[in-house]
């Protein structure tokens, strides 16, 4: 395949970077504040008033893969089966993804900042435990399975198969954001900081790996 397929540019790479990057330190701020909480309960009411049987298992099961102890052993089990059956290079860079997971708890500890409570919003029972901002599920699937997406569409040669595993693995990081907020789990502040900083982190990545995967590619010649 290709190593120019399906990439952005350095400029508008960096573009993005600034954008997203200042954009959190703007939200940081503005929920630190409080300025951002009604939003947010709106946001959480709108969401929570679809009462829908259908999305409703959509949502619960967006985040399944969110709650431990899969949240903790797919990260790890990922890499090591392409470890094993293909390269060590997608290896690491897959396992590296992971670091999403200490963005999210540094800034967990930072910010203290206290879930939605049962009362005025719903709030679905669930192995959780920390603070809310930002959402660990949305930045570590934005991390983890942006990645495989990535080296998916760049290994992949049968056009089907890459197409369909990369379509199911951007929809499911675009339906863990409303189903965090949907849940009762996080505000919707939470959730687009996450996305932020988990394509930010994504993109940083993803530059490092194909610097040095092409780079030995032309070296050896291929």
């Amino acid at each position: 395949m290709h190593p120019e397929r399906a990439v952005l540019s350095r400029g508008l790479r960096l573009a993005y970077l600034i954008f997203a990057l200042g954009t959190v330190g703007i939200l940081t701020r503005l929920v630190k504040s409080g300025k951002t909480a009604e939003l947010d309960a709106q946001v959480t009411e709108a969401l929570q008033r679809k009462q829908n049987p259908l999305f409703s298992r959509v949502m619960h099961m967006a985040s399944w893969a969110g709650f431990p102890p899969q949240s903790r052993t797919l990260p790890l089990v990922i890499p090591a089966v392409m470890g094993l059956f293909g390269s060590r290079l997608d290896a690491l860079f897959q396992l590296a993804s992971w670091g999403t997971s200490a963005i999210s708890g540094t800034l967990k500890m930072i910010m203290k900042r206290p879930r939605p409570v049962e009362g005025r919003f719903r709030v679905t029972k669930a192995n959780i435990g920390g603070t809310s901002f930002p959402s660990g599920h949305v930045i570590n699937y934005t991390g983890v399975y942006g990645m495989l997406a990535y080296l998916v569409a760049q290994r992949v040669k049968n056009t089907a198969v890459r197409r369909s595993f990369v379509g199911f693995l951007v929809a499911k990081i675009a339906l863990v954001g409303p189903s965090r907020i949907y849940l009762g789990h996080h505000w919707f502040t939470d959730v687009v900081t996450s996305y932020l900083l988990g394509t930010s982190y994504l993109l940083m990545i993803t530059s490092v790996y194909r610097r040095i995967r092409y780079q030995g590619i032309k070296g050896s010649g291929v």
